[in-house]
């Protein structure tokens, strides 16, 4: 089928009603735009470029070079064709911008076979700079394959040779001089160009022992430690050097590099290593180099049994929930990850809740006031799926009920504005997020307003981080709780081995993600939703978000700041569950309504933001 001219134009206003096809293929379109920016930090664009990610054309779906260039070279020559390893896409340059146009049309829907003999649908998007952008770096596991999807191994499937005989000396040494406790036997060896980095995660508990052991050689580095309260601690690791996570730093704190060509670091000649504090008076820029990592581990044969039961997969009592499949299974996960949540948390939540969003001040201030003094009074009415949110609206004086949003309980098209902000995001399924949008029209009289507020997976837009990434903060008391768990040791090699392998840095499901389920498709292996580490960038789309509940408080009384993470004792943590919005989703969806008409769409720190009339 030919691609609907909607698919160029993400941002196109119009109240043209898509046909069923089209509006199945735009949520082809925007599902593939979401997986590569995920997967490769790419942004796909409404312009016609000379580049085109092709969804579902890579060696993951099983479909070799030859067979994608003889489809691709139909349209024009192909200067280019880039598919990495094991991804389920890959990359298309020609020579110019009119034979990719014509792809874009001509091959957006085309249906072709693999070598498995499987049907595959092709989805095409235009993007830029590809080459630059993509971000594979070389890696060699040894011991057994650390699964950068999951952060763990196969226990059962050991990879033959066992560790390169080199380390022998290395590693007894490190024992017999205190550094290390258990002899490590799995290594995972990384080679990072200026501009890689390392997504901030927590190895598995029940995969690996306590230490996690750290070999930096080539150029320095700055690494991110990252506590559940949001807290961030930059740790300088000196060429040469060894850092041992043990503890607290292990298991609690995540650790990543966060992809850039310069660090900042300490001016101070005698400052090499450690913490980097924020003194402005003391603080330059470093730029980077090729730095390799030899990270070891020690594979766990038993349950952990750490003191972090809270965090630790072998201590909890749930497994985090799956992807739902079906509208049941979408209620009873938003039941427990949603509506449950914010009961137990409500005290806390409201606390954090001072500051009108300008904007959304703006919208309200911008509406026409009633003469009537009745209509004046019972003017602004508001409703929250939990009771005991509103039950805190109502002791402030605010008129409010409780209600479902997919089943608001007031006659159609009484209302002369709507505001939803931050709800549809806590929907578990498109459609179910299509029919809470579809109610907020319902309740509008013709030519009212609706302003929607969604959370967005690109935290950093414009080159500007959103509040939520900003509002990482140092407190010396972090400082010195992660200084009790870390240590990084002097040179103690001189040569690294050679590093030869092709292997991508992270593993991504290798079937068909943006296919349709059936007989000829494979199940993704780690169907869990993830769990979100606080204040960092957002890797997955549906996720759960911690909340890390501080004291008990009553309904209006402040909550007192928590001190220090300490090993024992953490704040409860509670898991919401979220599909954060990539840019033009909440737009596309607001399309698909019927008697509508798009007046606004924008993003405001870290939110996608639609304003629509109904028509």
């Amino acid at each position: 089928m030919a691609a609907p001219s909607t698919a160029m134009d993400s941002n196109h206003q119009s109240n043209y009603k898509l046909s069923k096809s089209e509006k199945k293929f735009l949520r082809k379109q925007i599902k593939a735009r979401h997986t590569v920016l995920r997967h490769e930090g790419i942004e796909t664009v409404s312009c016609a470029t000379e580049s085109l990610v092709v969804a579902n054309g890579g060696l993951g779906n099983g479909v070799t070079r030859t067979q994608l260039l003889l489809v691709l070279e139909e349209c024009g020559k192909v200067d280019a064709l880039l598919m990495p390893p094991n991804k389920p896409y890959s990359f298309v340059r020609y020579k110019t911008t009119e034979e990719s146009k014509k792809a874009y049309v001509t091959l957006n829907g085309k249906e072709i076979m693999n070598d498995l003999g499987q049907k595959i649908i092709l989805y095409l998007n235009f993007v830029e700079k590809v080459q630059k952008s993509l971000k594979h770096r070389r890696v060699k596991h040894f011991g057994y394959e650390f699964h950068y999807e999951n952060n763990n191994v196969d226990k059962d499937k050991p990879l033959p040779g066992g560790l390169p005989d080199i380390w022998d000396n290395i590693l007894e040494r490190w024992l017999n001089e205190g550094f290390i406790k258990h002899k490590p036997d799995q290594l995972t060896i990384n080679q990072y160009e200026p501009g890689h980095g390392i997504p901030a995660h927590i190895d598995t508990h029940s995969a690996f022992e306590d230490e996690i052991i750290s070999l930096s050689l080539g150029s320095e580095i700055v690494m991110d430690f990252k506590h559940p309260d949001g807290v961030t601690v930059p740790v300088m690791l000196p060429r040469r050097s060894l850092l041992v996570m043990t503890g607290e730093s292990r298991y609690l704190w995540t650790h990543g590099i966060t992809p850039r060509k310069f660090d900042t670091v300490q001016a101070s000649k005698g400052q090499k290593s450690g913490i980097i504090t924020s003194d402005v008076g003391d603080l330059t820029l470093r730029k980077r180099g090729v730095r390799t990592s030899f990270t070891f581990r020690k594979v766990r044969q038993t349950p952990c049994n750490c003191g972090y039961s809270l965090v630790c997969d072998s201590q909890m009592k749930e497994t985090p929930p799956s992807f739902p499949e079906s509208d049941k299974e979408a209620s009873q996960l938003e039941q427990e990850y949603v509506h449950r949540v914010y009961e137990e948390i409500a005290g806390h939540f409201s606390s954090t809740r001072h500051t009108p969003w300008p904007r959304i001040v703006e919208f309200l201030k911008a509406l026409p006031s009633k003469l009537d003094s009745f209509l004046l009074t019972f003017r602004k009415i508001g409703c929250d799926r939990s009771q005991k949110l509103v039950e805190i609206c109502r002791e402030r004086r605010f008129q409010a009920f409780v209600c479902d949003a997919l089943a608001v309980p007031i006659r159609s098209g009484s209302c002369d504005a709507c505001i939803s902000i931050a709800v549809i995001h806590h929907f578990a399924t498109a459609e179910r997020r299509v029919a809470a949008l579809q109610e907020l029209v319902r309740l509008l009289r013709p030519g009212g307003k609706a302003l929607i507020y969604v959370w967005a997976m690109e935290q950093e837009y414009n080159k500007e981080k959103s509040k939520y990434l900003r509002e990482n903060r140092i407190s010396r008391g972090k400082k010195d709780a992660i200084n009790s768990g870390t240590s990084v040791r002097e040179p103690l090699v001189e040569r690294t081995p050679d590093v030869d392998s092709q292997d991508p840095a992270r593993s991504v499901p290798s079937i068909t993600e943006f296919q349709e389920g059936g007989s000829n498709s494979r199940k993704i292996i780690n169907s869990k939703l993830p769990i979100h580490t606080n204040r960092t960038s957002f890797h997955s789309q549906d996720l759960l978000v911690p909340w890390h509940l501080k004291g008990s408080p009553g309904k209006d009384k402040p909550v007192e700041p928590s001190g220090p993470g300490g090993a024992h004792g953490p704040s409860p943590v509670f898991h919401r569950y979220y599909h954060v919005f990539c840019g033009g989703e909440l737009e596309a969806a607001c399309q698909t309504l019927t008697a509508v008409s798009i007046l606004q769409s924008y993003y405001d720190q870290g939110n996608w933001c639609v304003m629509l009339q109904k028509v």
